[in-house]
């Protein structure tokens, strides 16, 4: 008889998100017709900009004709998707070779199709609070997982600990869920880390378009993780690419471990597990690197960061504790009155119709906390943020009254 992957049997029984949906559905059934404020999903608002929109237009019509016809692609990408963003590190000073860059269709596939250059028997240092799919894609890949908590006390960016064990480390800036940005310096530690103990530094970079302060946008910003570090990117949050799905990911051709150099082992990956991304829209892609695109992709940008503004002048106002919010769109509250981050979810959707995510769905260490995403509407945003102003001083009227 066939034995199946027995490391699905030890993940949670449903994931984060389908938890808050099932919660929501259920409310929507019971008050029929009740309006629902929705900071929590990390989906997007706005459309694709103009220029990305164009482009995608004239790469569909080119299929339709046959001399601009376009049939399987590359699969690590088509030249002009890997030259143009070649080029747009360079604008920042990194200078990649476009064959370091590979197309994929976003991030979160990428987060676990990444999995396949190294054994199971590499555990993974994951920083908690941590996106759920670092930790249920490394189960499911039979990885020991070793945790290192992050709290207030660290800024929320822990640096290595004293000899962890542990080979394969996920870092995540800005983060998601709590917002904070490594600085150069505390980043640099992981990259002397990641080399001195021949570890591999998986850098999320999918919300880096949201930093406007003088903090790195990329890992290798940093002295010597060329030889250390893969940086996984994604076009969802950065150019509304959420249900076009488009990403790409960065491995320098200086990178190897164990005799095997790892850009080489993951051609050889994409050439054999995918067919390529389409190059319609990867056509799409390129036009967001462009000037226009640039500009328009930024536009929508400071739409979202107002809404966090929105969301952290209402939170300081009630008193509450929080952080994130100024080069990320997620914004990280502390529970008030030592409310478990479920009964705080459970007690805002009843009582003021406001959805947020639960920090203990990302890890024990998101307890007592949640967040709150930036990306919905300007308008909805605002009306959320005055109600959870209001609401949460009247908490905190509640327990003046009852000493």
């Amino acid at each position: 008889m066939i034995q199946v992957n027995r490391n699905y049997g030890k993940l949670k029984e449903s994931y984060l998100f389908y938890n808050i949906s099932r919660k929501v559905k259920a409310y929507q059934a019971e008050h029929p017709g009740v309006k629902l404020y929705r900071l929590g999903i990390g989906d997007v608002s706005l459309p694709l900009c103009e220029a990305a929109v164009a482009a995608l237009r004239q790469a569909a019509e080119d299929q339709g004709n046959p001399e601009r016809f376009q049939g399987y692609t590359p699969e690590c990408g088509l030249p002009f998707f890997r030259e143009a963003v070649s080029a747009h590190y360079a604008g920042r000073g990194i200078a990649l070779e476009p064959e370091e860059v590979f197309v994929s269709s976003g991030a979160s596939d990428e987060l676990g199709d990444i999995l396949d250059l190294f054994e199971a028997s590499s555990a993974a240092y994951i920083m908690e609070p941590a996106y759920p799919a670092y930790i249920d894609a490394s189960i499911m890949a039979g990885r020991r997982i070793v945790r290192l908590a992050a709290g207030p006390e660290n800024g929320f960016l822990p640096t290595p600990e004293r000899e962890p064990d542990a080979d394969l480390i996920y870092l995540c800036s800005p983060n998601n869920p709590t917002g904070a940005v490594y600085s150069r310096e505390k980043l640099k530690q992981w990259v002397d880390y990641a080399n001195a103990r021949g570890a591999v530094i998986l850098f999320d970079a999918a919300y880096e378009a949201f930093i406007e302060s003088d903090l790195p946008h990329s890992i290798f910003e940093i002295e010597g993780a060329r030889t250390c570090a893969i940086e996984i990117c994604s076009l969802s949050k950065t150019a509304g690419f959420t249900g076009t799905r488009l990403g790409y990911t960065v491995i320098p051709k200086e990178l190897e471990r164990g005799g095997m150099n790892l850009n080489a082992m993951w051609v050889r990956n994409r050439t054999t597990k995918t067919n390529g991304v389409s190059c319609i829209l990867q056509r799409g892609g390129a036009a967001v690197f462009t000037p226009e695109g640039q500009r328009q992709v930024m536009e929508n940008i400071h739409y979202y960061k107002r809404n966090a503004r929105i969301m952290t002048e209402a939170l300081a106002e009630a008193g509450t504790e929080y952080w994130g919010g100024e080069n990320a769109p997620y914004v990280w509250m502390r529970c008030p009155e030592g409310m478990k981050s479920w009964d705080f979810f459970d007690r805002m959707v009843r009582e003021i119709q406001v959805i947020g995510t639960p920090g203990e769905g990302f890890g024990s260490c998101g307890e007592g906390y949640f967040r709150l995403s930036a990306f919905g509407r300007a308008e909805e945003t605002a009306e959320a943020a005055r109600r959870m102003k209001e609401w949460l001083k009247g908490l905190r009227g509640q327990r003046g009254e009852g000493k």
